[in-house]
């Protein structure tokens, strides 16, 4: 496997995306799509229903394949470097992608095996982090929706992972797991991470500038 270059040019940014284009069931998608994002940069990803708002995630996260355009980070083509690039990558999709027969700590040793972990968090810390202290033993089945969806923010704590890619995050959340969700996402960019995220509802990071895309139906 390659080792991933650092880049060292001062205004360098960590993900840069040029020329994007994607089609899906013959219909496309989008087209010459450009952005760029440093160090504690957020970005959101806005547009209807169809417009193609989960495709750009799940081709950000290695998911999908594009039409045409390049996916830099650290200054280098993705393409590259990709074991690496998925490794500094984190993604939560709208699913909760959790096996219901296991339990919240099971899912979570899971990702964590799978994944880059590093010095990141425990299971148990994770689960703590997301407000679901006292359930890692817990069956994911009998769980409530919203706490489905807890554990399923949670694999971010359990990946050291600097690209934090999330399509609907607050779905299912209620009022006060919203708040703690914002907390940790704030945390996130101010320790110099990125994040790329899709939802219908306002999300408050705080100091951080949200920049924003508009995909068209």
């Amino acid at each position: 496997m390659n080792k991933l270059p650092v880049d060292t040019r001062r205004d360098a940014p960590g993900l840069e995306v040029r020329g994007l284009a994607c089609t899906r069931n013959e219909r496309r998608l989008f087209a010459d799509l450009n952005f760029s994002l440093s160090a504690g940069d957020a970005l959101l990803i806005d547009g209807p229903n169809g417009s193609g708002k989960t495709s750009l995630l799940r081709l950000l996260c290695g998911l999908g394949l594009m039409d045409a355009g390049k996916i830099c980070w650290r200054g280098h083509d993705v393409d590259d470097y990709r074991a690496e690039y998925l490794a500094d990558v984190a993604y939560v999709g709208h699913a909760n992608g959790i096996k219901l027969d296991l339990t919240a700590r099971e899912n979570l040793q899971f990702a964590r095996a799978l994944g880059h972990t590093g010095s990141a968090s425990t299971a148990t810390e994770a689960l703590a982090e997301v407000g679901l202290a006292g359930f890692a033993d817990a069956p994911c089945g009998k769980l409530s929706t919203g706490q489905r969806r807890r554990v399923a923010l949670a694999r971010l704590f359990v990946l050291e992972a600097c690209l934090w890619l999330l399509d609907e995050p607050l779905t299912a959340l209620d009022a006060c797991a919203v708040l703690r969700f914002e907390a940790l996402l704030r945390a996130h960019l101010d320790n110099g991470g990125l994040l790329i995220l899709t939802t219908h509802r306002p999300v408050d990071l705080g100091r951080h500038e949200v920049k924003r895309i508009r995909l068209s139906a």
